[in-house]
């Protein structure tokens, strides 16, 4: 189911919504723009009544999933409390990781000087992620991030606390876009031409989600291809780096 708010539903029956969220849409409202829309928004004139299981930014594509009761919500946010499901994400970092696998058991909290800004401290809460890196490139690594817990920001502020921040992250890192001229030598642009980023948002995606449907006791596992703009991004460090 394409639609043009950015969303595709891959699974739905009575109890549950599964989708692929594009980038560039807002789980919920804006706190100041209420002008924007949200994909809760979008279910709500659709459904009724929905609520909101976990969340992704707005940068971030990927699988979501959205609950249309409050019983079966309940039922699945202990499963979250609990670490009963299992969410992978798909980033590219900077720089090259040099360890095939690593836990990422740092404290986060956010911060009191940017509320939106979450930052290690020893009086955070406890968070971890699971990483384990699928390919290495000449200036970036591809790895697997593990959502074990599931703090604002987690993967970003993890990444960035062990010293390879998302290759595109403004917030956490130092870079708004990835441009091809960034690894290809001699790149030769046309006269009177702006080179295009190839990806200008996260560079990070929520590839699968796995749990036990909370009503039927069936065990769910659900993956979300790459985008275009993640997608492209791959080959041209493929190519190039």
């Amino acid at each position: 189911m394409k639609s043009k708010q950015q969303f595709r539903i891959i699974f739905e029956d009575d109890f549950i919504i599964v989708l692929e969220k594009d980038a560039g849409i807002l789980t919920i409202p804006d706190r100041y723009n209420h002008q924007l829309s949200s994909l809760s928004q979008i279910l709500q004139e659709i459904y009724g009544e929905i609520f909101i299981v976990h969340r992704l930014d707005k940068d971030t594509s990927g699988i979501m999933l959205f609950a249309k009761d409050a019983d079966t919500h309940r039922d699945l946010n202990i499963a979250f409390e609990n670490d009963e499901v299992k969410r992978i994400y798909h980033v590219v970092t900077q720089g090259v990781i040099p360890q095939d696998y690593l836990e990422i058991d740092i404290p986060l909290i956010q911060s009191h000087q940017k509320s939106h800004l979450t930052i290690p401290s020893a009086n955070g809460k406890s968070s971890l992620t699971r990483l384990k890196v699928l390919k290495r490139y000449r200036n970036a690594t591809l790895a697997e991030c593990e959502l074990v817990t599931g703090r604002h920001h987690q993967i970003r502020a993890h990444l960035q606390a062990i010293g390879y921040p998302l290759l595109v992250d403004e917030l956490y890192g130092n870079n708004s876009s990835f441009l091809v001229s960034s690894i290809k030598r001699k790149y030769n642009l046309k006269k009177y031409t702006e080179e295009l980023p190839i990806i200008s948002r996260l560079t990070m995606h929520s590839y699968s989600l796995g749990f036990i449907h909370p009503k039927t006791n069936e065990q769910l596992y659900f993956t979300s291809e790459y985008p275009k703009d993640f997608s492209a991004l791959l080959q041209i460090l493929e190519k190039y780096a």
